[in-house]
């Protein structure tokens, strides 16, 4: 597997195919390679039957077959669609997400659907969702049926943090590949009528948290001059708010690790309300 690759958490359900035609969009912007992962896990009474107990045996050759005949297809199929981009196809066994954590490691991204059948059952309600997002080891993207929009905005999520500054050049690349413009979204939290220090003045803060966001769009805006940039500090809540801005944008992207608004975005609720509630693909990026 390619350090460039776009991995696909594929098992064939509607989500899925969302999934893969985003990733296809991607590669041929990018003009990485596609790969497809089926991951198969089976339950007996005894628990969970796989690698590291008996690898490579599965209960019925049959299936085995049948799930190989699936991802073979939908590869080809892929790549008779899209010329030009090279697609793979590969099924893996044992649980979900430690394989597609596994396998982050060699990829350049991961791309994921929700409420796949299968290995991926109720990806975004489950553990699944919550264990890829927080352990997976290149940025990943999760998909819903019905909102993989193709039109408005990138919008990114930041607060400073070293996390926040690998996301904002995620989204640049991506607001830079897809001809549309970067929004900036820059939050802070308010303190309470009660816990306001003496003399707070919010225009003041406002004023701070834009020249801290500029000073790190610098590098950004001389690396591409084309990319129309709008920076948007606010006050309030770093979730909703992002939420809110998915509304209009075709991809919002967060980071990890951050610090203010934006402290503990994977483990925390800030990215997990994102993955169950904006209307856009969600992008969580890290360090590799």
């Amino acid at each position: 597997m390619s350090g460039d690759e776009i991995l696909v958490g594929y098992d064939g359900s509607p989500d899925a195919t969302v999934a893969l035609n985003w990733a296809l969009d991607e590669a041929g912007r990018s003009g990485r390679p596609v790969r497809l992962a089926y991951v198969f896990e089976w339950l007996t009474v005894a628990g969970w039957v796989g690698p590291g107990v008996a690898p490579g045996i599965w209960p019925d050759e049959r299936a085995r077959r049948q799930v190989e005949e699936l991802v073979r297809k939908a590869a080809a199929d892929a790549a008779a669609e899209r010329p030009g981009i090279t697609v793979h196809g590969e099924v893996f066994d044992g649980p979900p997400a430690l394989v597609l954590q596994e396998r982050s490691a060699q990829a350049g991204m991961l791309v994921l659907g929700s409420r796949g059948h299968g290995g991926f059952g109720g990806l975004l309600a489950g553990s699944t969702a919550v264990s890829v997002t927080a352990h997976a080891h290149c940025p990943v993207v999760v998909v819903r049926d019905g909102q993989a929009a193709t039109s408005g905005p990138v919008v990114v999520g930041v607060d400073g943090s070293d996390a926040a500054r690998l996301a904002l050049g995620f989204a640049v690349e991506r607001a830079a590949q897809r001809d549309v413009p970067l929004h900036v979204l820059r939050v802070w939290q308010p303190p309470g009528d009660r816990w306001a220090p003496s003399g707070f003045d919010p225009d003041e803060v406002t004023a701070e948290e834009r020249a801290a966001a500029e000073t790190d769009l610098a590098r950004w805006r001389e690396s591409f001059p084309d990319v129309e940039v709008e920076l948007r500090i606010s006050p309030g809540s770093p979730a909703a708010l992002l939420v809110e801005a998915s509304r209009e944008a075709q991809l919002v992207v967060v980071g990890t690790r951050g610090r203010g608004g934006l402290r503990g975005m994977v483990l925390g609720s800030v990215s997990q309300q994102l993955v169950h509630h904006a209307h856009c693909p969600v992008a969580v990026v890290r360090e590799r």
